[in-house]
């Protein structure tokens, strides 16, 4: 399995894409960088062609990217655009396949979120048919969009792995597909079972972080991890795992997060 690390949540840098980091990453040996595309969306062609050079000379593949929408970006509720939405999904998509990227990561609770008021039902038709029109997008670039579901305080809508593998078969399309996060898994203590049952059919990508304060893992005993990782082996999942967390002192949090897979990961 390829370990991986996403650098927005451990960003410094104006920009939010956390590159700065990416560095560090390439000499703990990392397998992959995982970047956040709506940031990368706002940047400047020159900042993003800089952007596509540092990971070049890294040695590192940004195979996966976080963070498809931003949050002004309105996808449910009354006041959706979706000719901005879709203008918005070419220009970043592009810039995706352009970084090599595979897997895009559909979390985007600010912009998916349902608003007060409004049909919880209605909103989620409503991404239904977005993924419908993001489908043919993803395909023409040679990406798939993986489903995140999102603990509630930070999204009313899709907050299970089951729930995201029903909105994919909801969709109905090709290339969409559905994420775990054990950060998000934990928090709703969605029982690991739904893996065991869906996964094999559905799960493509994988983020992770200790729940107790979403930071990065480091000791098998902090957190009941072990069946987690024991569901992932059951079904053959062996494609990626990215630490989506935060941290104090990066390095050598990162280290021990990568010490944490290498031993917890091995078939």
């Amino acid at each position: 399995m390829k370990i991986g690390c996403c650098l927005n949540m451990v960003a410094t840098g104006a920009d939010g894409t956390g590159i700065e980091r990416l560095e560090t990453i390439a000499k703990l040996g990392y397998d992959y960088v995982e970047l956040p595309l709506a940031e990368m969306a706002a940047l400047s062609e020159e900042q993003f062609e800089e952007i596509k050079k540092q990971v070049a000379q890294s040695g590192l593949s940004c195979e996966t990217c976080n963070n498809f929408f931003p949050g002004t970006i309105r996808l449910t509720g009354p006041d959706v655009n979706m000719d901005q939405v879709l203008a918005y999904v070419e220009k970043a998509l592009g810039r995706a396949e352009e970084l090599g990227v595979q897997y895009v990561v559909f979390g985007s609770g600010k912009a998916k979120g349902v608003p007060e008021g409004f049909s919880m039902e209605e909103g989620y038709q409503q991404v239904v048919e977005l993924l419908r029109q993001v489908s043919p997008v993803a395909g023409k670039h040679g990406i798939t969009i993986v489903i995140e579901p999102l603990r509630k305080p930070e999204c009313n809508l899709i907050n299970t792995f089951a729930e995201g593998c029903k909105l994919k078969k909801d969709a109905g399309v090709p290339h969409v597909e559905v994420l775990v996060d054990f950060y998000h898994m934990a928090v709703e203590q969605e029982p690991v079972s739904h893996l065991l049952e869906q996964g094999k059919e559905n799960l493509r990508h994988v983020h992770f972080a200790n729940p107790t304060g979403r930071v990065y893992p480091k000791d098998e005993g902090e957190a009941d991890y072990k069946p987690f990782f024991d569901a992932l082996k059951a079904i053959g999942y062996e494609e990626r795992i990215s630490c989506e967390a935060y941290a104090k002192d990066f390095e050598a949090e990162a280290r021990e997060a990568l010490a944490f897979f290498r031993r917890n990961c091995a078939k």
